[in-house]
């Protein structure tokens, strides 16, 4: 695929690929805009910090890394925004 406002893939990172499995990688959303929602369209887990505190964890998780997935990242945090 090539770079675009769609998708970008940055194999020069150093923490290139930061999930496995995927072949078309999209860093675009390198920082997820979903991290912030609990019923986000990923599959994060939630687990026990050492210091008791619940948090989200998105290390298994690659869903807005899928190229196809896009328009769906970008409909859900419009309409989270939205209210």
């Amino acid at each position: 695929m090539d770079n675009s406002s769609r998708f970008f893939e940055n194999r020069a990172c150093e923490y290139f690929p930061c999930h496995e499995g995927l072949e078309n990688f999209n860093c675009l959303f390198c920082y997820c805009p979903m991290y912030w929602f609990d019923d986000c369209l990923g599959s994060p887990e939630f687990i026990k910090s050492k210091s008791g505190k619940i948090i989200k964890a998105c290390t298994n998780c690659n869903f807005p890394h899928h190229p196809e997935h896009y328009d769906a990242v970008m409909k859900f945090v419009s309409n989270k925004i939205k209210g």
